[in-house]
């Protein structure tokens, strides 16, 4: 795939005191206009107030919490849904409620949400109340089942609603019709501490604390909100950042759950410097490893759980776990890269605008995690689907910008009413199900709707680079600037820099992985390590390559008690 490498541009710098020139240039390609919209303290973090139903959802909490009521938290099966039922367990015992219990759908026998089904097994567990957090928003069967049996029910989410909303009892949703909440972009944990929050004003209003229930503070759950929000890959806006940084604060501090712990100790993270990109790509995927193989009850033990031997032990079965999909996801890759070669390009010799990919072995977890590798290396809105062995087969719907993953689910389904039986998510990320046997209408119903909105310029790959940085700038300072001005992440992309070097050596380390000491042309012979990984080996290594376009990050090397600069380099191409 051929990929053009776009140099952000700064319309206006800001005037940040105290911040480095280079720096002040990258916040305002990503639309900083002050200092303001850098501060990261809690109280800068906007007020519940303004959300939609959270006046109604705190009067239903306080009357379970202060009668004794049985309160069930109904989650989902990825990290976002693992983190905000961890958040709500710990939270509302915290807060004095005396009976607190969680239920997650199993992928495989009940899928997303709050369906019927899985009202009928929280039954047995007789709660008087259910909250729902990370789902919800479109289980109209589901509430209407619980309230049928007597059972209240809360919605928290963030996810898009439908053209109906459940009857429950109170509904908090930033994304709902007429929320005047402007952090719309708050991951489900974001929202559920939201609401918590506004549970503890309410029951101190009603002088529920005492010395014998004293008064929880909300912010020692940051670290889990903080990996929820990173986890479900959210934009990055103020109010999230908020969030992020004090929960990274706390768990460098060493003030975080013991599973938390000991996932970054596993994963060979050093707890001091940990760093939104470590919760990302180190803690999350061993966390997601058990609601897509087996049951996210493991993982919500692990955030939970307050023994830290047995934090250790839950947090290797999520290692096994994640070594286990690492497995299942190769083999579904080459799979799915097979299927890939035999499409049928366009006239101009092009992949389809929008590609379907489906095998009757697939594993049913790890679909969405495939749609997103095969999504990154065509370019192009992918679905990959799996039997679900019941007729019918779920997709997982990984995009790119410019394509609105539901609303294209949204305009199948009106242009062909009963083709899908079920659709949800976001503009990126999205999941159906469907008729086995309508599989081949669906996909050309689905290109049609990707011909109809996408051009030739959306499905050119972009990368986006910061520019060019000098053999002055390849410093540790720097590296430490840039790693401690975040926290960086979706929508608010972590500085990536572009620039020829010399090759001084290149080898492969790790089987796939590409090591090299590069060197800036005049720099005086500076040389720096650079690291790639996962290369395409039939290019790399190449011997006869003698200097490389990189794009790359500045990142800290930590080895042995020391620190040094190193390149991380996501893209390269040969330079002479």
């Amino acid at each position: 795939m051929a990929v053009q490498i776009q140099r952000r541009v700064c319309e206006q710098v800001p005037e940040l005191p105290g911040v480095s020139p280079l720096l002040q240039r990258i916040y305002g390609a990503r639309g900083i206009v002050d200092a303001s919209a850098l501060e990261r303290s809690l109280q800068r973090l906007q007020s519940y107030a303004p959300m939609k139903g959270i006046e109604q959802a705190t009067r239903v909490l306080v009357e379970a919490v202060m009668r004794g009521d049985g309160i069930l938290v109904v989650g989902d099966f990825d990290a976002d849904g693992a983190t905000s039922s961890a958040l709500a367990v710990l939270a509302l015992r915290a807060l004095g409620a005396a009976r607190v219990d969680y239920l997650v759908p199993n992928r495989f026998e009940f899928g997303y949400g709050l369906s019927p089904e899985i009202v009928a097994e929280a039954a047995h567990l007789d709660p008087q109340l259910i909250v729902t957090v990370d789902n919800g928003i479109t289980s109209i069967e589901g509430v209407a089942e619980a309230r049928k049996r007597g059972i209240r029910v809360v919605v928290t989410d963030h996810h898009l609603a439908g053209d109906q909303l459940p009857d429950a009892d109170a509904i908090v949703n930033p994304n709902q019709p007429g929320c005047e909440f402007t952090a719309k972009n708050s991951a489900g944990v974001g929202v559920i501490f939201y609401v918590l929050s506004a549970l503890r004003t309410a029951l101190a209003g009603q002088e529920w604390f005492s010395d014998t229930r004293p008064q929880p503070n909300l912010a020692e759950f940051l670290d889990i909100v903080a990996l929820g929000t990173v986890a479900d890959v959210v934009p990055l806006d103020q109010n999230n950042r908020i969030l992020v940084h004090q929960g990274v604060q706390r768990i460098r501090a060493g003030y975080c759950r013991p599973g938390i712990k000991a996932l970054l100790e596993l994963s060979k993270r050093q707890l001091e410097n940990t760093c939104a990109a470590d919760l990302g790509f180190a803690v999350a995927p061993r966390l997601n490893a058990a609601g897509r193989l087996d049951d996210m009850s493991l993982g919500i033990e692990c955030l939970i759980c307050d023994d830290v031997a047995q934090a250790k032990q839950l947090a290797q079965q999520l290692d096994t776990l994640n070594g286990e999909r690492r497995k299942i996801e190769a083999q579904m890759q080459q799979q799915a890269l097979e299927l890939l070669a035999r499409i049928e390009l366009t006239s101009d010799d092009q992949l389809p605008a929008a590609l379907c990919l489906f095998d009757p072995e697939w594993h049913q977890g790890v679909i969405g995690i495939l749609a997103s590798r095969i999504k990154e290396r065509v370019h192009r809105p992918v679905i990959a689907f799996a039997d679900a062995g019941d007729g019918t087969i779920k997709g997982s719907a990984r995009s790119i910008n410019g394509f609105h993953m539901r609303d294209a689910m949204a305009r199948v389904a009106t242009l062909n009413p009963g083709m899908i039986d079920k659709f949800g998510g976001h503009a990126m990320a999205a999941g159906l199900t469907l008729k086995r046997d309508l599989y081949d209408d669906f996909q050309q119903a689905f290109l049609a709707v990707a011909d109809e909105w996408l051009g030739a310029e959306q499905l050119q790959a972009q990368i986006f680079s910061d520019g060019e940085l000098t053999a002055l700038d390849l410093n540790l300072d720097l590296a430490l600037e840039l790693r401690e001005a975040g926290p960086w992440g979706q929508g608010f992309a972590e500085p990536r820099f572009d620039g020829v070097f010399e090759i001084v050596q290149q080898r492969l380390v790790g089987k796939k992985h590409l090591k090299m000491v590069l060197t800036l042309p005049d720099s005086g012979g500076l040389c720096i390590d650079a690291i790639a990984f996962n290369v395409d080996l039939k290019q790399w290594p190449n011997q006869q390559a003698h200097s490389v376009h990189v794009l790359y990050k500045l990142d800290i090397n930590h080895y042995r008690g020391r620190q040094s600069v190193q390149l991380m380099v996501e893209h390269l191409a040969q330079a002479n």
